[in-house]
């Protein structure tokens, strides 16, 4: 069963404790809190002081993901306010290994993040390092996007990287995810999945996240 991550980027800003406090009550075990520069991609949210805010009102893990140009400028305000996992784009950086490194000497779990037109090979070297790779699904920077089949196939590449290496990361997949599209995903390998407007903007998120728990039994 793949364990569900709702992305705060769909939540009502205005009602965002209550948001948080449904899906976290609902069975959600991971929070995704895009971060997002306006550099590396055009949207711009949130900052190390809303990831603050957030620490003491839910116990799930908290995975902020940096679509962020130089990411290493951040890793220690965000690993200070309360971040349990901090992504990078392999993409944002010209030395990904340093800052992954910067992340799992600041205690926080390192993921590293590849957009949909970026090749598994580009991570391969880092991934002895990581405690999450995160494959994105969609072009990153905006929710409500269509999931993007071809991006499958990294997922499976993964996996099969992780079992042949004895590595144990988690495989995130983040965009477009819906109860019909992490089928796919999680047969490929896929171990946790990030769900902003599927949850957020339905009549009943609990319902969604159990669906998608179901979907993947």
């Amino acid at each position: 069963m793949i364990k569900v991550a709702p992305s705060i980027l769909s939540a009502d800003y205005v009602n965002l404790q209550p948001d948080i406090e449904k899906v976290d009550k609902g069975g959600a075990e991971v929070l995704h809190i895009d971060i997002m520069d306006g550099n590396f991609v055009p949207a711009l949210s949130y900052g190390p002081g809303w990831v603050k805010a957030i620490r003491p009102i839910t116990k799930m893990v908290l995975d902020v993901h940096m679509m962020v140009q130089n990411p290493e400028r951040y890793v220690d305000d965000f690993a200070k306010a309360g971040a349990d996992i901090i992504g990078v784009h392999v993409e944002a950086t010209p030395h990904i290994h340093r800052a992954l490194q910067m992340i799992q000497n600041a205690g926080v779990t390192p993921e590293v993040v590849i957009n949909p037109g970026t090749p598994v090979s580009a991570i391969e070297p880092v991934l002895d390092m990581v405690g999450q790779v995160l494959v994105m699904t969609v072009n990153p920077g905006f929710g409500g996007q269509k999931f993007l089949h071809s991006t499958v196939e990294k997922i499976a590449q993964l996996d099969a990287i992780k079992k042949a290496k004895g590595y144990d990361f988690d495989i995130e997949v983040d965009g477009g995810v819906n109860d019909k599209t992490v089928v796919d995903c999680a047969n490929a390998g896929a171990t946790v999945a990030v769900a902003g407007s599927y949850v957020f903007n339905a009549d009943d998120p609990v319902e969604r996240i159990n669906a998608l728990k179901a979907a993947t039994k």
